[in-house]
């Protein structure tokens, strides 16, 4: 099957998908069953460390980024399992269970705390703040009625940072190209991370690489080639 049709394929799957209905129900689960079966041993490299892609049926992470971020979000929070951590957006807890606050502006959950990145004050500190697919939603949102306020996501970065113990890390993820304020922010080089790294997806079966600077910004945009992130973004900040 040439390129071109598997790519043509692969797009009416996903419509009907998220046409609603039983089709996304049913191709979750098919997905979700193909990927865990046949392709549960398949492995990504992040800075020469290799990880297994992360099959799970919330969120459909067989289409997305997360197959990508819920492995290093794992990797990362055992590293800090005897700390104190603080999750911005309730994602992991859809995935294992968690016994740390999470800040979360709608979400309603066990240790869940509805408070806006941008004010909030938990008067403790972090040896460890973990952010998954959240922080580009700050201030930026895809209904037209709602104002963006885009700004709010550096308000929100320089919030975290305070909430950080000495040597404590900021840790997040999010697609690069998603929101424009964000991205301009990374292609200049004046976004508020000590490191940067970035993936780019490379199949129809969501594999990701590992890619250089130079490359990521040639990448396509959000939902440009692929369904979702075509380029994702780890952002880390260690507080000296």
């Amino acid at each position: 099957m040439n390129n071109k049709l598997k790519h043509k394929i692969y797009w009416v799957i996903l419509r009907l998908s998220r046409g609603g209905g039983i089709f996304r129900p049913l191709i979750d689960l098919l997905g979700f069953l193909y990927f865990k079966l046949f392709r549960g041993h398949k492995k990504f490299t992040f800075n020469k460390k290799e990880y297994k892609y992360f099959y799970h049926l919330y969120n459909r992470t067989v289409a997305g980024e997360r197959v990508v971020e819920i492995p290093l979000a794992l990797d990362i929070l055992d590293k800090y399992k005897d700390k104190d951590i603080l999750e911005v957006g309730n994602v992991m807890s859809h995935y294992i269970r968690t016994n740390y606050p999470i800040l979360d502006l709608h979400e309603k959950g066990r240790n869940v705390v509805n408070k806006d990145v941008i004010s909030f004050n938990l008067k403790k500190k972090f040896d460890l703040i973990l952010s998954v697919s959240t922080m580009e939603h700050v201030g930026f949102s895809k209904r037209y009625w709602e104002p963006k306020k885009p700004k709010k996501f550096s308000k929100g970065i320089v919030n975290l940072k305070k909430h950080l113990k000495k040597n404590g890390e900021l840790f997040v993820t999010f697609p690069l190209f998603y929101n424009d304020y964000i991205s301009d922010l990374i292609l200049k080089k004046k976004d508020p991370f000590t490191k940067r790294y970035f993936f780019k997806r490379t199949s129809h079966l969501n594999e990701w690489k590992q890619i250089s600077f130079s490359e990521a910004i040639k990448g396509n945009s959000y939902e440009g080639y692929f369904a979702n992130a075509n380029i994702l973004f780890i952002g880390v900040y260690k507080k000296k």
